[in-house]
């Protein structure tokens, strides 16, 4: 089974969306998907050495991205846990992703709006929550 595994640039600041990131975390972590906190004194270029260089396919979040409704970002994540490689998705530093390289990488956008790296964090894992929700069939998702 594929894992996902979503990376955060340094912990978060702001204790309620701190408790939210644990809470969603907890709910996910015996269902295939890790939060990874890197320090965020690494600079966004020695971030980006550390996310290339794992195995595995690399979704950089960021608001130029592939948008998607939870639909098909459950069919997506579904895809995911069957594969036999990791799926890694990062949430940038603070002042984006700057580095050349992150422009070869794939993208995946919450909105178009652009909001602080923390928001995204709860963002993202409430996301992969109501993915894996979707996913069982669960009535969390109404649509």
């Amino acid at each position: 089974m594929g894992r996902v595994i979503v990376h955060l640039h340094g912990s978060t600041k702001q204790k309620d969306l701190n408790r939210l990131i644990e809470m969603y975390g907890s709910r996910l972590s015996n269902r295939g998907v890790r939060i990874e906190t890197h320090p965020s004194k690494l600079s966004s270029t020695a971030y980006l050495d550390l996310l290339c260089g794992l195995p595995g396919d690399l979704y950089l979040l960021d608001e130029g991205g592939q948008m998607e409704n939870s639909i098909a970002f459950a069919q997506r994540f579904k895809a995911w846990t069957i594969q036999t490689h990791p799926t890694h998705l990062a949430i940038g530093p603070a002042e984006g992703w700057i580095d050349e390289r992150s422009r070869d990488c794939k993208r995946l956008s919450l909105s178009p709006m652009t909001m602080p790296h923390e928001l995204a964090s709860v963002v993202l894992v409430e996301q992969l929550y109501r993915a894996t929700e979707i996913v069982r069939g669960s009535e969390y998702h109404k649509a």
